[in-house]
């Protein structure tokens, strides 16, 4: 269930150490990148987590 923490931590705990406009990743400014990367990884982080439980017999 930890996995479900990484959105959280992508998004929020991170922010205030990655708002900044320079540089530019991909063209992209680097809060935007970072928001991209975050979003993509929460379906990988739920997969985990369910995973997880599916091993255990909870699901």
């Amino acid at each position: 269930m930890l996995w479900l923490l990484a959105p959280y931590a992508l998004f929020l705990g991170a922010l205030p150490l990655v708002d900044r406009v320079r540089p530019t990743v991909l063209g992209l400014p680097f809060l935007f990148f970072w928001m991209l990367v975050a979003t993509l990884l929460t379906p990988v982080g739920v997969f985990l987590a369910w995973r997880g439980d599916r091993k255990r017999g909870r699901a």
